[in-house]
């Protein structure tokens, strides 16, 4: 093996797998993505590794970040069933020790000092930050994360990216532009937020299993819209459901066809309180086993969307709760 070997890669592993796949989760919005995009990293690493005067870790980004624009444009290529969504992250406490913080909000890097920029890492997890990213092409991605979320100089993003410093300016400003709806309403997951989307959430599923619709319908914007992942695997909406009386009459047919769960527990996924569900083996396979459901709020404290997620590999960095 010229160049590097295998105990150099190897210990590349270990310091920078955390930012690498914080960085693919990012850049693809599926953990279980992000877990093959590491792996093919260092697989490609092992097998031709960059030259003894090349720095590993620029080298490692630009073959992780080249793998994951390749992969999104597969993507977009693909005939997607349904809405698409992020999976759900865990990000737990974001007040726990350092080494207890999941990899998708990793916010040191090996050797020291902040990676968090224009956006802070939690932020950058949120499920509206991730959608946002949906509207700039693959390129304009990578280069809005290392500038703007990773803090990345210009010359480092060159490097990093193979591109000129004059390129690297031209496609941040354009990135930036296609931002710009997000960022007049940036989600910032406070401890506030939190809790108002708890007690929303809590609210409005303990008013639909009393049956109390009145309450349920006063918690729902008027123009509230229920997004639903399945890509044709399981049963679920294949449109947005939109308006508040439509998605209550939604929600409570889904309840009644489903049934109750067997278990679940709200947790923090992507920066705010989501419920996780595990269900019963029914007849019918195309029901889903599990799903997480979460909801954003409007300006109002109103709940604006509903996202239920139920694709198995949406859910694998999710930890589901067991039956009591």
């Amino acid at each position: 093996m010229e160049g590097r070997g295998y105990d150099a890669v190897a210990e590349a592993a270990r310091e920078h797998e955390r930012f690498l796949w914080g960085l693919c989760y990012r850049m693809t919005g599926v953990a279980a993505d992000a877990d093959d995009l590491v792996q093919e990293t260092y697989a490609r690493a092992l097998a031709s590794p960059p030259k003894h005067q090349e720095s590993l870790r620029p080298w490692l980004t630009r073959v992780a970040v080249n793998l994951a624009r390749d992969h999104l444009r597969r993507r977009r290529r693909e005939a997607y069933v349904g809405p698409w969504l992020p999976s759900p992250l865990e990000t737990g406490d974001t007040t726990a020790p350092e080494s207890d913080v999941p990899p998708g909000v990793e916010a040191r890097l090996p050797g020291g000092g902040s990676t968090e920029g224009r956006y802070e890492l939690l932020e950058s997890v949120s499920y509206a930050f991730l959608l946002a990213l949906e509207a700039l092409v693959p390129k304009q991605r990578a280069v809005l994360l290392l500038r703007d979320v990773f803090d990345y100089s210009v010359r480092e993003v060159a490097e990093a990216l193979n591109m000129s410093e004059v390129n690297v300016k031209v496609v941040h400003h354009r990135a930036r532009a296609a931002m710009e709806a997000y960022d007049r309403a940036r989600c910032v997951p406070t401890r506030a937020l939190q809790e108002r989307t708890r007690a929303a959430l809590e609210g409005f599923l303990g008013a639909l299993l009393s049956g109390d619709v009145a309450a349920a319908e006063a918690m729902l914007a008027s123009d509230v819209r229920a997004l639903t992942d399945g890509n044709g695997q399981v049963r679920a909406a294949q449109v947005p459901v939109v308006g508040a009386r439509r998605v209550l009459t939604f929600m409570k047919r889904l309840m009644e066809l489903r049934g109750p769960p067997v278990a679940f527990e709200v947790q923090m996924l992507n920066g705010l309180p989501a419920l996780v569900t595990v269900f019963a083996e029914g007849k019918d396979p195309m029901y889903p086993p599990s799903a997480v459901l979460r909801v954003e709020l409007d300006a109002d404290g109103r709940i604006a969307q509903i996202h239920s997620v139920l694709t198995d590999r949406k859910l694998t960095s999710v930890r589901l709760p067991s039956p009591a």
